[in-house]
């Protein structure tokens, strides 16, 4: 990914916080950021339609009373 600044991100984690690397390597992206004391903003609505439209309701059979 290259989005990630991989070393900075090794070194907050390693040295940092003194995660061992099968520890640092075990968090997801969000738990390590909320380790180093970032916040993410909650979600607005643009967000919610955003994945209510990568991801809508299933059809029959998948707990949707809707027909």
């Amino acid at each position: 990914m290259s989005g990630f600044d991989w070393p900075a991100l090794m070194q907050a984690g390693m040295r940092g916080l003194g995660l061992s690397p099968d520890a640092f390597w075990g968090l997801t992206p969000a738990e390590l950021r909320l380790m180093l004391g970032e916040t993410a903003a909650p979600m607005n609505r643009a967000g919610l339609e955003a994945l209510l439209a990568a991801y809508p309701d299933g059809g029959k059979g998948e707990g949707n009373d809707r027909s």
